[in-house]
């Protein structure tokens, strides 16, 4: 190992994704817990070299360097996924190409850790980028990992779910977030380079803004995402916007609670902000009840922001992450088994989760109103299981340590 060891973490999105940021900051974290004075190389994905250029001046922490890939988009295209499929080719050199910043730090990385969250999924269309990202990396003969993820499933498409099962099971370690993952791929056949972790966002310090918010207490914390209009009502973005606002007035009709309408990721193609304004303006009385928090604010403001609620509702996983790791009793509007998984492993159930398709301004009124009640048991419950999920995703540096030797 070396004296000063470098750590390359690729494959994130930029840090307008607030999740995508503490995942790095947990990341972080981890590894100077476990190697002494680590730097950490980010190549990331950017929507245009702006967005890079703006992450690059707001970095506060010295030992992290970003740069960024070459990406095409076309390698996410459901037409990539049948092209993959029939064709099964090589492309190495036009992944050479995405990466090409990799190759000039690779020699002197300890390992290459694949970052941001759910990537080796279908969520977004067949992960080209990430599998490819492996292959380079395995061919460059350096420790290959999948870090703090959820994987899968794939079996809406047999014949990949074949391909990755094989893949999976060439990278060096999968450190897995959360358990539905696990079942899934001991199911598949992957088993022997997995490690039982948790989601380095967990770990993640909140810090106050500056400058200073007033939070008033006992307020009830709101995240919508645009992306969540594909599995509500007419999957129309506008017949998601009548829907949330319609929620959002339902939950102010019931309680007497502040609310708080949080974004949690503010990209270009999907802006909670901008959704959450358009919802916020549809809502009668909006200005005494509700405050819309400005896109101002990076991931561990955001998280101290979210952390002053009594309770919290998040589409984003990160954003669910933030509050959870806080203590807050938190309802999980989950679309994928992540947000299960991750549930279950913190009570034991997914009781406080709630899909998308069955949501309406009663049923999650009705959440809100349970949790509510239930708030001082649940953040009893939380005090005891949050810190063994905290010392679990710090675990993770133990098992790399293992791969790194």
């Amino acid at each position: 190992m070396n004296e000063r060891p470098m750590f390359i973490l690729a494959g994130n999105g930029p840090y307008e994704n607030r999740g995508c940021e503490a995942i790095v900051r947990g990341t972080v974290k981890i590894l100077r817990n476990h190697y002494k004075d680590p730097s950490f190389l980010c190549l990331s994905h950017f929507q245009n070299h702006e967005q890079f250029e703006k992450q690059i001046i707001k970095e506060y922490d010295s030992e992290v360097i970003h740069r960024e890939t070459n990406r095409n988009k076309k390698m996410f295209s459901p037409e990539w996924a049948c092209q993959f499929i029939q064709r099964k080719f090589s492309e190495k050199k036009y992944m050479r190409s995405v990466y090409k910043e990799l190759f000039p730090a690779i020699n002197e990385a300890e390992a290459v850790l694949s970052v941001g969250g759910d990537n080796y999924s279908l969520d977004y269309g067949i992960p080209r980028a990430f599998t490819g990202l492996d292959d380079l990396v395995l061919e460059n003969k350096k420790p290959m990992i999948i870090w703090g993820a959820s994987v899968g499933p794939f079996d809406r498409v047999p014949e990949y779910e074949k391909y990755m099962k094989k893949h999976l099971q060439r990278v060096n370690g999968i450190f897995v977030r959360e358990s539905a993952t696990i079942e899934y791929l001991e199911k598949i056949g992957v088993k022997d380079n997995i490690y039982k972790t948790a989601d380095p966002a967990f770990l993640m310090d909140p810090q106050e803004p500056q400058p200073k918010i007033k939070i008033e207490e006992e307020s009830i914390g709101i995240n919508l995402s645009p992306l969540m209009a594909k599995y509500v009502g007419d999957k129309s973005l506008e017949s998601w916007i009548n829907i949330a606002a319609g929620v959002l007035e339902e939950v102010i009709k019931r309680t007497e609670n502040k609310l708080y309408l949080i974004p949690h990721v503010t990209i270009p193609i999907s802006n909670d902000y901008l959704f959450l304004k358009q919802v916020k303006e549809k809502i009668k009385d909006s200005e005494e009840r509700t405050v819309l928090i400005p896109p101002i604010y990076n991931a561990s403001e955001t998280k101290w922001i979210i952390s002053k609620m009594k309770v919290f509702a998040g589409a984003r996983t990160h954003s669910t992450i933030a509050a959870l790791s806080s203590n807050v009793p938190t309802l999980s509007f989950g679309y994928s088994v992540k947000a299960k998984g991750i549930n279950k492993d913190i009570f034991g159930h997914d009781n406080y989760c709630m899909n998308p398709e069955k949501l309406s301004s009663k049923t999650v009124a009705d959440k809100i109103e349970n949790i509510l009640k239930e708030s001082d048991e649940i953040r009893s419950h939380l005090k005891i299981s949050i810190p063994k999920i905290k010392n679990k995703a710090l675990l993770a540096g133990q098992g790399l340590q293992k791969i790194t030797e």
